[in-house]
């Protein structure tokens, strides 16, 4: 059996789901893509190849492997995307949480059969269907959960808005000794330099008490001034809009003082580093044209 545990986003990594880029299938319609950052390279015709990503993520496998951690693979759908593993499902405490996701990437969850076999039934937990919750709005740092949402009236149609109010309120009732904080996310089909597509594509904590952030991807500026109160102004790195573009707020931690980090985030590695982090680099930008990086292609299990 797995015993869960993840209460943060920093503690010692010892078992985690890493998706999968193997049969990732053909490059999609326009009309299939979920994202604008999708969109755009699939017209410039950039969109990443099947071969160049596999190779990102054997990457980070390696740096897994190097610190000793247990890695689980989904099982292999043909000709289907299985790269972020973050969007289907997610550990808070010792509760693996199955997310609602689009409808017609269901049989992702499947393919991690294997892995959900080895927990307890009674940890399990799937959503009704009027949560709408994916594993990258919501964020973990000890006593408090930290939840993406957009709260515009055109939610149903911004499918780029994938946690919803109830997805909040859900959580609120699953995790009442917790404090529970959701952030109204900018959202944009058309321009991915505007589209915060999940929290963590605008904010992640680092270390301790460090954190990753990006001011304009908060539709309410309290929610930003929210955690640079928490966190402290100084120990925060703002990333610009071209940063945010490219996701360098979605970088994972091994553990407190190690960050995976992609290699060319060449002035957040440099704060990294200044401020004690030892970095492990790897290429990731082909993946990152999905509008997805390291922490969505990684679904922690267990974190010390």
């Amino acid at each position: 059996m797995l015993s869960l545990k993840v209460t943060n986003e920093t503690s010692r990594l010892r078992a985690v789901v890493l998706g999968t880029a193997i049969s990732n299938g053909p490059i999609p319609s326009i009309a299939d893509a979920y994202d604008p950052k999708s969109i755009e390279h699939i017209k410039a015709g950039t969109y990443p190849i099947e071969a160049d990503m596999v190779k990102e993520m054997e990457a980070v496998n390696n740096v897994f492997q190097k610190y000793d951690v247990k890695v689980f693979r989904p099982k292999i759908i043909e000709n289907y995307n299985q790269i972020f593993a973050r969007d289907i499902a997610f550990v808070i405490d010792n509760k693996f949480i199955k997310a609602n996701i689009l409808p017609d990437r269901e049989q992702e969850l499947n393919a991690l059969q294997h892995v959900i076999d080895q927990i307890n039934p009674l940890d399990i937990i799937k959503p009704p269907e009027a949560v709408h919750i994916e594993g990258g709005d919501v964020m973990l740092w000890n006593d408090y959960i930290f939840i993406g949402t957009y709260k515009g009236d055109d939610y149903p149609d911004q499918i780029t808005a994938r946690t919803n109010m109830e997805g909040v309120e859900f959580i609120k009732s699953l995790f009442p000794n917790k404090i529970v904080k959701e952030f109204d996310l900018k959202k944009s089909r058309t321009e991915a330099k505007d589209n915060a597509l999940h929290l963590d594509c605008c904010f992640q904590p680092v270390g301790k008490a460090k954190g990753i952030i990006y001011k304009e991807g908060f539709r309410d500026e309290s929610d930003f001034n929210y955690l640079v109160e928490l966190f402290g102004k100084d120990n925060l790195f703002y990333i610009t809009r071209d940063e945010m573009y490219n996701m360098n707020s979605n970088v994972f931690s091994i553990d407190e003082t190690t960050v995976i980090s992609e290699i060319n985030f060449v002035r957040l590695n440099t704060w990294l580093r200044l401020q004690g982090f030892t970095v492990e680099e790897v290429p990731y930008a082909e993946i990152s044209k999905q509008e997805g990086l390291l922490r969505c292609s990684t679904l922690p299990l267990i974190r010390d």
